[in-house]
């Protein structure tokens, strides 16, 4: 059969392609919350441990008991969207490419470090073009846990991000 009209066939391929390319996720996630991060039967208020104060560099130094340490390996290897903070470790002319996700406004600056099973690595697969650590985002991606340590905390969970966008309620 001779297809009539073959421009608008490759016109319909190409759009298809550069929406890919732009960023849509080719991906079907999962929208999880920050207490899907923690094992099912344990508690969320059993997750935070003690810790001491470090005078010298006016730091508090959080300990984490093996719940707070507890990863959610149901998750390991799927595709997730969650919303979170931005802490930025590598900012570059473009933007963020790593950063640590949080789940509330100055986590890990501001306060001690959440445990590592409530902290997300996010490797961008484009920087993101702001650094506001106000701003909530919306974060699309393969997560897999992880135990991972970066300059600010220790993270329970990697996730390679193909979507970022600004998080409207």
């Amino acid at each position: 059969m001779i297809q009539k009209h073959p421009r608008r066939r490759v016109l319909q391929l190409g759009l298809a392609a550069a929406t890919l390319a732009l960023g849509a996720p080719a991906l079907a996630a999962t929208r999880i919350r920050w207490d899907d991060l923690i094992p099912p039967g344990v508690a969320y208020g059993e997750i935070i441990g003690l810790g001491s104060q470090d005078f010298e560099r006016d730091v508090w130094l959080p300990e984490f008991d093996e719940n707070g340490l507890a990863l959610n390996m149901a998750l390991d290897g799927t595709d997730v969207t969650i919303a979170g903070f931005m802490i930025p470790l590598d900012l570059l002319a473009g933007g963020v490419t790593d950063f640590v996700l949080v789940p509330f406004v100055g986590a890990c600056i501001h306060v001690p470090p959440p445990p590592p099973n409530q902290l997300i690595f996010v490797t961008a697969q484009r920087p993101w073009p702001r650094s506001n650590l106000w701003e909530a985002l919306l974060v699309t991606g393969r997560l897999r846990a992880n135990l991972h340590t970066t300059q600010i905390a220790q993270t329970g969970y990697e996730l390679d991000a193909v979507q970022i966008e600004p998080f409207v309620r």
